[in-house]
């Protein structure tokens, strides 16, 4: 029953840093196109957009440090991954739109946000 409760909150968690960083790229100008998109290989978090320009945004959310901070949890396979969903996105649903890409982290941290633009 614990592992249920643990799910719960890791997944309010995650949606509340999703919603923050959301919410940062809004302030800043910029469109949110996707989140939470889906295919056979994975899920994009965030997809946003500011006129040709479409960043792929990895959300990173926790309520502590104890496992790390945030944005260490992206290592070179999660980014490989982000990579091929960004390429099946930009196919997908994209077209010919986007003339040029960027993907970004955002650690959440207790209600801190801290994005790295040009993460990989």
């Amino acid at each position: 029953m614990g592992g249920s409760t643990a799910g719960a909150h890791n997944r309010r968690i995650a949606e509340e840093g999703e919603d923050l960083a959301a919410d940062w790229y809004s302030e800043r100008g910029y469109e949110i196109v996707s989140r939470n998109w889906r295919c056979r290989e994975g899920e994009l978090d965030l997809v946003v957009r500011r006129g040709r320009l479409y960043v792929f945004v990895e959300v990173k959310a926790r309520s502590s440090e104890a496992f790390g901070a945030p944005a260490e949890s992206v290592g070179a396979a999660k980014q490989a991954r982000v990579r091929r969903l960004a390429a099946r996105w930009l196919e997908q649903v994209a077209g010919q739109r986007a003339r040029a890409i960027r993907f970004d982290v955002v650690a959440v941290l207790r209600g801190s946000v801290d994005v790295v633009e040009g993460a990989f």
